[in-house]
């Protein structure tokens, strides 16, 4: 029996493979519903842990404090309003069938009023390109056109932080840091570099799988390495 490897351990869980949630500032989710009419002014700009991009402090005409995905250009003393319609204006969140086509939009909901899951990383927007009686066609980030309900709502806008994945992180230190911060496993060692006992693909006299790497979907936790339930493999000929 071999030890267990990183697939196992992060199937298991444990502090090693979780978030450290415990330091993020808020979930950024719209607030109010669809018919609901909410208006705001920005009072700070602050960093977030769990994110990259900026997030904004917004204080409601109600006195309460609130938390928002900015955009690029919003900025203290602003006024963002949540609403069904109303201005078109960066900062402003509306349900996408108020929304003309060929708005820049980001933080798009799923379904209605579930507070935004789309487009939220920074630098990024969607485009509206298509409207049909309930539904409204996005083109997201990759560039494929994604239908939404007409009742979901979107922020106007591009998610402020671009040019983030342009700097180069310079050192590992850096690196370290940024990954500490997340759920992700680095540094990720390969397989074929590790010992026998450590991997399927570990051993032998060169670094090498030893097995075929193609793996079926119901195969054991131990051996779910490589390409798993892999339509097809190798160079694609046309």
């Amino acid at each position: 029996m071999g030890h267990r490897i990183t697939t196992q351990a992060r199937g298991r869980g444990g502090p090693t493979y979780r978030a450290p949630s415990h330091r993020y500032k808020a979930e950024l989710k719209h607030i109010g519903d669809d018919t609901q009419k909410i208006t705001g002014t920005v009072i700070d700009i602050e960093h977030d842990p769990a994110r990259n991009a900026p997030i904004a402090l917004v204080k409601l005409d109600d006195g309460k404090k609130v938390y928002m995905l900015v955009t690029e250009g919003l900025g203290l003393g602003d006024v963002v309003t949540w609403a069904a319609a109303g201005e078109i204006r960066n900062g402003n969140t509306f349900t996408l069938g108020n929304i003309p086509t060929g708005t820049y939009i980001c933080n798009i909901e799923a379904r209605p009023n579930d507070g935004g899951k789309f487009v939220r990383s920074t630098g990024v927007q969607a485009v509206v390109v298509d409207k049909a009686e309930d539904r409204v066609g996005i083109r997201m980030p990759s560039g494929k056109t994604k239908w939404f309900n007409a009742r979901c709502r979107a922020t106007i806008g591009i998610v402020a932080g671009g040019g983030r994945v342009e700097k180069p992180f310079v050192k590992a230190g850096n690196k370290y840091h940024k990954m500490h911060n997340t759920a992700a496993n680095w540094p990720r060692v390969r397989g074929v570099a590790m010992n026998v006992i450590d991997h399927p693909f570990g051993g032998g006299g060169h670094q090498h799988p030893g097995r075929p790497k193609t793996i079926a979907r119901g195969t054991s936790p131990g051996r779910t390495v490589g390409h798993v339930a892999a339509r097809k493999t190798g160079k694609s000929r046309k």
